[in-house]
C-alpha cells in the first residue's frame, strides 16, 4: 500500500487501470517528486504551436489525458474554429455551437443557421456554457471527436455581482 500511495501523489488516479504518461517512466517516482514541475520527466508537455499558449494547469497540474493536445499523444493540423460552449455534460469531452448566414439567392437574404460539433476538452481547462472556444483540428479521438480545446474565452458575466459563480 505504500508504493500506491506514493504513486497517487504523482498523478490523479481515478481509472481501473494505472494511469501515466506516455513516454514517462515511473522507476524514479521518488527522486522525480522532489523536482519542480515539468523538469526533467516529471511532467511531459510541448507546445502545439500557431501561437496558442500551453496553460498553466497543462504544466505544473497531475491530471493524465493521453488525448490532451498539450500533455498527450495528439497534434494539432487542419482547420482552427471557433464556437460556443453549448453542454458540458460528458466526460472530458463538449459539444459547441457554431452559428452562420446562409445565403437565399432567390429572396436575397440570408437565414440563420447553427452546426454542433463534439470537441475534447482538456482538464487543463474550466469550460462553461456560453463561454467562447476556439479548437484545432486533430486526428479522430472517437467515433465523433475531432477537434480539440486549444483556448477558452469566458462569457462576459452574465450574472451580477462577486457571487456569479454561485
Amino acid at each position: 500500500s505504500l508504493h500506491h500511495s506514493r504513486d497517487s501523489k504523482m498523478t490523479e488516479q481515478t481509472e481501473k487501470a494505472f494511469q501515466k504518461q506516455l513516454g514517462i517512466s515511473n522507476r524514479h517516482a521518488g527522486i522525480i517528486s522532489k523536482k519542480t514541475p515539468g523538469k526533467n520527466g516529471a511532467r511531459w508537455y510541448k507546445n502545439v504551436g500557431l501561437g496558442f499558449k500551453t496553460p498553466k494547469e497543462a504544466i505544473e497540474g497531475n491530471f493524465i489525458d493521453k488525448k490532451c493536445p498539450f500533455t498527450g499523444n495528439v497534434s494539432i493540423r487542419g482547420r482552427i474554429l471557433s464556437g460556443t460552449v453549448h453542454s458540458t455534460k460528458m466526460k472530458n469531452t463538449i459539444t459547441i455551437r457554431r452559428q452562420y448566414l446562409h445565403f437565399i439567392t432567390k429572396y436575397q437574404r440570408y437565414e440563420k443557421r447553427h452546426k454542433n460539433m463534439s470537441v475534447h476538452c482538456s482538464p487543463a481547462f474550466r469550460c462553461r456554457e456560453g463561454d467562447t472556444v476556439v479548437v484545432g483540428q486533430c486526428r479522430p479521438l472517437c467515433k465523433t471527436v475531432r477537434f480539440n480545446v486549444l483556448k477558452v474565452i469566458p462569457a462576459g458575466g452574465k450574472t451580477s455581482g462577486a457571487f456569479g459563480k454561485f
